[in-house]
């Protein structure tokens, strides 16, 4: 395998399992949406072993370089590692909604269930 086919056989992995991150970070906000706190979890779970993979394959790319393995510029690696940034900053993101809206949901379910020992007495 050439250093190219072997540049764009890793794109290509970083592409599809940042990728997959992003379904799985897209199926934790639409939980989140129906307050469905730990499936949003799991989802992000998911998104994150996958975005994992894909930040492992760039580390070892980066590492070849780095110890002397020719590589020339490629805009379909750029893209790939904009795709993987991108994607996990999406995750962070994801991470800090959930949080966000479980305090939401507790702070609101709180205040519900004083409204309704109000009207009780």
């Amino acid at each position: 395998m050439t250093m190219n086919e072997k540049t764009v056989q890793n794109a290509m992995q970083i592409i599809l399992h940042a990728g997959d991150a992003r379904v799985h970070c897209m199926n934790a906000l639409k939980a989140i949406e129906t307050n469905s706190f730990e499936q949003a979890k799991e989802e992000i779970k998911l998104a994150n072993s996958k975005i994992v993979k894909a930040h492992h394959i760039q580390t070892n790319a980066i590492s070849a370089e780095t110890q002397g393995e020719a590589g020339a510029y490629s805009v379909l690696f750029a893209h790939a590692q904009d795709t993987l940034m991108t994607i996990y900053s999406e995750i962070n993101i994801a991470k800090r909604m959930i949080k966000i809206f479980e305090v939401y949901e507790a702070r609101l379910a709180k205040l519900e269930k004083a409204e309704m020992e109000d009207k009780h007495e």
